[in-house]
């Protein structure tokens, strides 16, 4: 039997339009669901985590401690990719050019700083195409003498530069606008004096020198830096920092010998820009737990460093900072990155 029920136009009219009514919230509550849903859902492969650097340095293996940690964190694979090569140029172009989704990231350093401060041609904008997510390590500077020098501080290797003539007095880096380079030109800046600049293709061949006689002084991070005073390789002049650093109590710093100068090398997380905020905000969360535990920590500082952390706006305001600095010191000395 059927049953039929009669349903007054106007009240036809009615029902449709609660029905179109109760179907675009739903619809808007979806939309505005979606953020969250999409960060609840972050990662389901793995990641990939690319280090502008060859294996085995300093920010290879800061990035692995990083990527170890977040794959205990979101239970997918992090994996480190070592993509060398352009002044660390062509592993922020890879990151710079992937999908902005969170699964391409950059372990970058201060050369992205001074790439963007050098002002020649680069296949990415530091910009408008990374956005920073959190500084991960930072290790300030040393100045070095050969162990034999005569010279037991700054004020020393200062005065005995003005002594000699022109072009006498050599100093080494790991290459033109390297970080130990601009580091070194701050010093000779905040000094007055006109030492000369060997460049290296890199820190390791500008160690050998110092240690052979060949270069007067040089500036290294501190990780290349401690081994090389603790074994009595050569000798440390000072830190280029505010402070003393607990490695190496003994050795004063720049501003304690009375000259202003400070420098350190750091490493910190990108991502592509747009990438969504809750992942950008998730990643910097964990990281910034990681900062507090003591086994991360400890990794850390095994290289010679602290720890960061921080908010992302924190990061992204240093990073502006950085090139500021290093685009006036160029400029100052007349160096160009080719």
């Amino acid at each position: 039997m059927s049953v039929f029920i009669a349903v007054s136009p106007r009240l036809f009219q009615r029902a449709s339009r609660v029905l179109v009514v109760s179907s675009l919230a739903a619809l808007a509550a979806l939309a505005t669901g979606m953020p969250a849903a999409f960060a609840q859902a972050y990662p389901n492969k793995p990641i990939q985590l690319i280090v502008p650097f060859a294996p085995g340095g300093p920010a290879d293996i800061v990035g692995r401690i990083v990527g170890e940690q977040l794959q205990q964190d979101l239970g997918q694979p992090v994996i480190i990719i070592n993509r060398d090569g352009g002044g660390t140029s062509i592993g922020a172009n890879a990151v710079a050019k992937s999908a902005p989704d969170g699964y391409t990231l950059l372990m970058g350093n201060d050369a992205a700083s001074i790439n963007a401060a050098s002002g020649r041609k680069l296949p990415y904008d530091l910009n408008k195409d990374l956005v920073p997510v959190i500084l991960v390590y930072s290790g300030p500077q040393i100045l070095l003498a050969n162990k034999n020098s005569p010279h037991r501080g700054l004020k020393d290797l200062v005065a005995y530069t003005k002594s000699k003539p022109p072009g006498t007095v050599k100093y080494g880096s790991g290459g033109i606008a390297s970080s130990t380079h601009l580091a070194s030109a701050s010093f000779t800046d905040a000094t007055d004096i006109k030492p000369i600049h060997a460049p290296y293709r890199g820190i390791a061949p500008a160690v050998n020198d110092l240690l052979g006689g060949h270069i007067d002084f040089l500036v290294a991070g501190t990780a290349a830096a401690l081994p090389l005073i603790r074994s009595g390789s050569a000798r440390g002049l000072a830190i280029l920092s505010k402070t003393r650093i607990s490695l190496l109590p003994d050795l004063p710093t720049a501003i304690e010998q009375g000259i202003n100068v400070e420098s350190a090398g750091w490493y910190g997380v990108f991502a592509p820009a747009g990438t969504p905020p809750d992942i950008l905000n998730r990643l910097n969360t964990l990281i910034n737990a990681a900062m507090r535990t003591p086994s991360f920590r400890e990794r850390l500082q095994a290289l010679a460093g602290e720890p960061q952390g921080g908010t992302q706006e924190q990061f992204a305001a240093f990073v502006r900072s950085e090139v500021l600095k290093f685009t006036k010191l160029m400029k100052d000395n007349d160096i160009k990155l080719d």
